[in-house]
């Protein structure tokens, strides 16, 4: 059993989130001192409030990316 999620296998969606990773990362590093994305991404699989911070960054990364697209 393959324990792959959907997107795992979706190569645009991996490349998405990876560029809205990209303009989350550091302004997350700079709020959560010796912390790191990929540390609350790895917590937010078992941490239900990390799941909630890491999806309310993705909010932040998406309206970021809107605004780009807009402007």
């Amino acid at each position: 059993m393959s324990t792959e999620s959907r997107q795992d296998l979706d190569p645009s969606s991996a490349w998405d989130r990876t560029y809205l990773e990209s303009l989350i990362r550091e302004d997350f590093e700079r709020y959560h001192p010796g912390e790191t994305l990929e540390d609350l991404k790895h917590r937010a699989s078992f941490s239900r409030e990390d799941r909630g911070l890491l999806r309310d960054w993705m909010a932040v990364a998406a309206a970021r990316s809107a605004a780009a697209t807009r402007g």
